[in-house]
């Protein structure tokens, strides 16, 4: 079992800066991937709507915005799963331990803001609050629940995403401490 472990440690060493590169990506997919649609079209609309919130016209075009915006996070909800993965096998190859203080205090911000806030985007874009999937069963007070449940958790959970996944990405790249 050491043979297989030192074996696969020094196929990880030699291939750092690829596994990195390969990380990176995803972490520029997972971060970026939904923030151009959520600033400039689902802002937009929901202030429009919000303005006259029974006009038919606004509601099915806030709708349309968030149902597309759900399709629009598979590539988010990819990427992160094979940030979970690609992290740890960089940990391996790397050296890197809890010990390092940059290291800490990522896997603090991926243990307690990524992890529970991905969980809960993935269950609202995909699961039971997959807007679409409300609309097509024709359960219509549900599908205004979660849009308004939607809506609210990205109005709580942008500027925290937003700080942290900033801050991760100086951690990573600076390793300051």
């Amino acid at each position: 079992m050491s043979t297989l472990l030192a074996s696969t440690s020094d196929f990880l060493s030699d291939n750092y800066v690829t596994l990195k590169f390969i990380h990176m990506v995803f972490a520029a997919v997972w971060a970026w991937s939904t923030s151009v649609a959520y600033g400039n079209y689902l802002v937009p609309l929901f202030r429009d709507w919000q303005r006259s919130p029974h006009d038919p016209d606004r509601i099915r075009r806030r709708n349309w915005a968030m149902e597309r915006f759900d399709e629009g996070a598979k590539l988010e909800h990819i990427a992160f799963p094979l940030l979970l993965i690609t992290g740890p096998l960089l940990m391996l190859a790397g050296g890197w331990t809890p010990d390092s203080g940059w290291f800490a205090m990522k896997l603090v911000l991926i243990v307690l803001v990524f992890l529970p806030i991905e969980i809960a985007d993935f269950h609202l874009a995909h699961f039971g609050g997959n807007k679409e999937k409300l609309r097509l069963a024709g359960d219509i007070e549900a599908y205004e629940r979660a849009i308004h449940l939607h809506w609210w958790f990205l109005i709580i959970t942008t500027p925290i995403v937003i700080v942290s996944i900033t801050f991760t990405f100086y951690l990573a790249i600076v390793k300051p401490f």
